[in-house]
């Protein structure tokens, strides 16, 4: 069975949010007016964290790119009542957008704070209508939406293998974040194949994964140096 897994270099990282704007674009994430903006009504699957480091003059700014951490063990579905949100056999934490009611609980049981409440109907002034990616529903208000690891490539992926009659291979999947990043600071695939680069990417002393104390294993890999964030060389 597959595990889809990321990995993310952020020594790499230059924060250019490129993935942020692919992530959008994809799956038709609604945009927020500048006055909801700035009451932080905003929704984007995929965020660009920033830290500091250092003491000025000699300041160093540090950026995480943070999706859904596609936990083992989360939290968000264990408190929907109408399973909206569930962990498929291949590791990703899906959303069934027609059962979801709004609750929130997921929300407020996600520790990244990964996932966002459609608060209105989106809608997209004329011109940018026929952006709209075709493969991927337009959510309607009223539903918490988030990160899939942009679950519908992975649907044409396996159906493009099925039709040549073969496996699915490294590199068939990959979500649209990764595959926009110019810095290339971010690898995407199955970390059960060991002949992967997630897996051999994974087994590094550099590797981290945010908030891993909390017991929900989460599957986004982050690769540092140095002793950032607590993490140690070894």
């Amino acid at each position: 069975m597959h595990k889809w897994t990321m990995v993310i270099d952020l020594d790499k990282c230059t924060g250019c949010m490129a993935c942020t704007v692919a992530c959008k674009a994809e799956n038709n994430i609604p945009f927020s007016d500048p006055e909801q903006a700035a009451l932080g009504r905003t929704i984007s699957w995929m965020e660009v964290m920033t830290t500091t480091e250092g003491e000025y003059p000699h300041v160093k700014t540090r950026f995480i790119p943070r999706p859904c951490m596609q936990c083992e063990k989360p939290p968000c579905t264990k408190v929907c009542p109408v399973y909206a949100t569930y962990r498929n056999p291949e590791g990703i934490v899906a959303q069934v957008y027609p059962r979801c009611i709004g609750c929130r609980y997921c929300t407020n049981a996600c520790p990244y704070t990964v996932k966002y409440f459609n608060w209105y109907q989106p809608s997209w002034p004329a011109e940018m209508q026929q952006c709209l990616n075709p493969d991927v529903t337009v959510r309607p208000v009223g539903v918490v939406e988030k990160c899939t690891f942009c679950h519908h490539r992975l649907q044409k992926a396996k159906g493009i293998a099925k039709g040549e009659k073969r496996e699915l291979q490294d590199g068939d999947y990959v979500a649209a974040c990764v595959q926009s990043c110019p810095a290339e600071a971010m690898y995407f695939g199955d970390i059960n194949d060991p002949k992967s680069k997630v897996s051999q990417m994974a087994k590094s002393s550099r590797a981290f994964k945010l908030l891993e104390d909390l017991g929900t294993e989460p599957k986004v890999i982050y690769l540092t140096e140095g002793e950032w964030y607590g993490v140690r060389k070894d």
